[in-house]
């Protein structure tokens, strides 16, 4: 994969100019390209840096080993002030790094896992017990998780909280691992809907795999909702105009654009920096919802 820049500056920054405030993600680009999630945020992030003379810049890498060495880059060059920091793992080196090269930084994941990082954080766990709860009551006890890859802090804590909450409903869940594209959500389907007993309801780490799979049952002729209720993580205007239109678990990414560009300036300015709770995510029943098959 290429490695991609885009800039987002409203005003020239040339080398040395620490108004700069890095992203960097490891996806391949299409994926990012096709990921709302992102859009979104970009979008919170600037609304607060731009009045401010602030610039974001993000790229896409190949993997971590590519992240690490942009890190030392924008270290060595001066032009950063500042960096997003996403998608922690377990044992991630990143935050230490950043602190070594003292490159500022704000975390967008769980605050006990980002060093003395300041984060943003959202309950993924509680909104998937919500979420578990929800289906249940509709009857559903086949469950499956398509989710995001294994190594996400995120996955796991979403992934934790679907097992605990469907044993404690005594309810069946399959998980099977996807990098959020389209193409993983319709494959991770069909392979759920080949089983001699297939889910009644499927949870999917992002919109677009979603999509996939809607696209899938609609092709192997399983109607949705009969037949399968479909949840979306993170809901999109895509999302809203699908047929049917699919059921989301929905929070504002835009507000915690906002909230993590806000402590960025904080942190710019030396402030002392505490970490966020960002509004909870909810539920947005739609028309991929239905009660569980007789």
């Amino acid at each position: 994969m290429t490695d991609s820049i885009v800039d987002t500056r409203v005003a020239p920054a040339g080398p040395g100019d620490r108004r700069r405030v890095g992203l960097a993600l490891v996806r391949p680009g299409e994926i990012l390209g096709a990921e709302p999630f992102y859009h979104e945020l970009i979008a919170g992030i600037e609304r607060v840096l731009r009045p401010r003379g602030h610039t974001l810049l993000l790229q896409a890498l190949a993997d971590r080993d590519a992240e690490l060495a942009a890190y030392r880059r924008w270290a060595t060059s001066g032009d950063f002030g500042a960096v997003v920091l996403v998608d922690l793992t377990d044992d991630d080196p990143r935050p230490a790094l950043l602190r070594e090269l003292g490159l500022p930084a704000v975390v967008l994941g769980d605050p006990a896992l980002s060093g003395d990082l300041p984060a943003v954080w959202t309950g993924d766990g509680v909104a998937m017990r919500d979420t578990v709860a929800a289906l249940v009551a509709d009857g559903h006890r086949r469950l499956a998780h398509v989710s995001g890859p294994a190594a996400l802090l995120h996955t796991q804590v979403r992934q934790e909280a679907l097992v605990a909450a469907s044993r404690a409903s005594s309810s069946v869940v399959r998980t099977i691992e996807g990098d959020y594209s389209w193409d993983a959500g319709a494959a991770a389907l069909s392979r759920l809907l080949s089983q001699p007993m297939p889910p009644t309801a499927v949870v999917f780490d992002n919109d677009q795999m979603a999509l996939g799979g809607l696209a899938a049952a609609q092709r192997l002729g399983v109607e949705v909702p009969t037949r399968l209720t479909l949840v979306a993580w993170d809901d999109s205007s895509q999302c809203q105009l699908s047929t049917p239109s699919l059921s989301a678990v929905s929070h504002d990414v835009q507000r915690i654009g906002e909230v993590a560009a806000g402590m960025l300036l904080a942190v710019l300015a030396g402030e002392g920096v505490a970490s966020v709770e960002a509004p909870p995510a909810s539920l947005v029943r739609r028309g991929s919802s239905g009660p569980a098959p007789a």
